[in-house]
């Protein structure tokens, strides 16, 4: 089994090498990701994709430390997936 960070540094490695790959996770990244790493992403997650440029970065912060215990109860029951 992999770990989230080497999900997504696999995600990042090919979208750098594959254009077409790239175009499929900013146009539709759940089937992206799911269809690579052969997993199932939960409907009830959302996935953004950034581009990054030059004049632009982007910053994702991890999810806050201060839980819900309706999503502790997420988490135990496997549907959160934090990278």
């Amino acid at each position: 089994m992999r770990t989230g960070e080497e999900m997504l540094q696999h995600i990042v490695e090919k979208s750098a090498l594959d254009p077409d790959f790239r175009r499929q996770l900013v146009a539709d990244p759940k089937y992206a990701i799911s269809q690579e790493l052969d997993i199932t992403i939960p409907e009830s997650m959302t996935i953004e994709v950034h581009e990054s440029d030059m004049q632009t970065v982007h910053l994702a912060l991890p999810p806050d430390p201060n839980i819900t215990e309706e999503q502790l109860e997420a988490i135990s029951a496997g549907l959160c997936c934090c990278w």
